[in-house]
């Protein structure tokens, strides 16, 4: 076949075509490849879950670990300093929420109060895990923003070597005796788990008894200490007799070769304060495909059996996991999370005015 001869202009004008359309496949190629590396960065991005973590880190590592190992999912985890345990995190969400960027996907939590603070305030998504569905009501809350698991009890620690069962005291209210209270140590309690206690006094003996409980034992000279590990340390150096504290920094101190003990007090009712762990997925959430996969791993049986196996020893919520692992249940003061968490802001206030004017 004869290829017809073209003039100059003809071929100029072909020339100009193919460069135009050399340069549209070009740009066009070259945005398919944006497109495909932005797509492959947005699918990493997802792939990961964002997780705010109160519960302490040597437990937290193992059990976000294992769920790391199982799912294939990876997780950015972002703890809390033991001064301003959860509460920390807890301001943060808040924050973020009201600056309209959220960061986390899921909210662990070591204790119940400051969840269900957040719930209230509506950064909480809902989600039923299936996982949860054996876990008692008490501890799932009505609407399936939260679900709890893996209790710890408050007690009070002490050297069994330095102080007698005589000695001990049964009640709380009675730490702020002058005999208890100059040998006191108590993290502080605006933060952590001794927030929420102090809050539950509030609760349970009504305001009056409750703030002259704080002024005695002020006035009467307790160790204010930056946490519960803190405190537990105090007795073991021998500058305080008696922690209010968490029964897992005694499992911890027992763990080091410490003397150490402790005893369950009774708030008034009978049983001791117990405090579960919480779970959460956070409002605006940007994986809440992995924040829901991870939500039915921190609230299965396993990961009760995990935390009661640990040096944590928290008590599972299911009795059939507590029966499996020969575990007994505490004495339980009956006082209601629900309460506790809407007293936290007026005895915060208190507290504030008592041991920091």
């Amino acid at each position: 076949m004869i290829t017809p001869i073209r003039s100059e202009g003809s071929r100029k004008h072909a020339a100009r075509r193919l460069f135009i359309c050399g340069a549209c496949v070009f740009v066009g190629l070259t945005h398919l490849s944006c497109q495909r590396s932005e797509d492959a960065g947005n699918a990493t991005k997802v792939e990961k879950v964002v997780v705010y973590c109160s519960v302490d880190e040597t437990f937290a590592r193992q059990v976000l670990g294992e769920f790391e190992r199982q799912s294939g999912t990876k997780l950015s985890i972002i703890g809390d300093t033991e001064a301003g345990k959860t509460t920390g995190l807890v301001k943060r969400i808040m924050n973020e929420a009201q600056a309209g960027n959220p960061h986390a996907d899921v909210f662990w939590s070591s204790e119940l109060f400051n969840t269900i603070l957040l719930a209230k305030r509506g950064l909480l998504e809902p989600y039923a895990s299936p996982a949860a569905a054996d876990i008692p009501d008490k501890y799932r809350d009505s609407q399936n923003r939260w679900t709890a698991s893996a209790v710890r009890a408050r007690v009070v620690a002490f050297d069994p070597t330095k102080v007698s069962a005589a000695e001990l005291p049964t009640r709380w209210e009675e730490l702020a005796e002058p005999r208890f209270a100059k040998h006191v140590a108590i993290a502080n309690p605006l933060f952590g788990t001794t927030r929420g206690h102090v809050a539950a006094m509030f609760v349970m003996w009504g305001e009056g008894r409750a703030i002259s409980f704080l002024q005695r034992l002020r006035s009467g000279g307790a160790r204010i200490e930056a946490g519960n590990s803190s405190a537990v340390r105090a007795v073991m150096s021998g500058k305080a007799k008696f922690a209010a504290t968490d029964t897992d920094d005694v499992w911890m101190a027992q763990k080091s070769g410490a003397s150490i003990d402790l005893r369950y007090l009774d708030m008034g009712d009978g049983g001791t304060l117990l405090v579960p762990c919480s779970v959460a997925i956070l409002k605006g959430c940007a994986n809440s495909k992995g924040a829901r996969q991870l939500v039915d791993y921190l609230v299965s049986a396993d990961v009760e059996k995990l935390l009661a196996n640990s040096r944590s020893r928290n008590i599972p919520v299911r009795e059939s996991v507590r029966k499996e692992l020969d575990i007994d249940w505490p004495a339980e003061s009956n006082v209601e999370y629900e309460a506790i968490a809407e007293s936290m802001d007026e005895s915060s206030t208190i507290v504030r005015d008592i041991f920091l004017r």
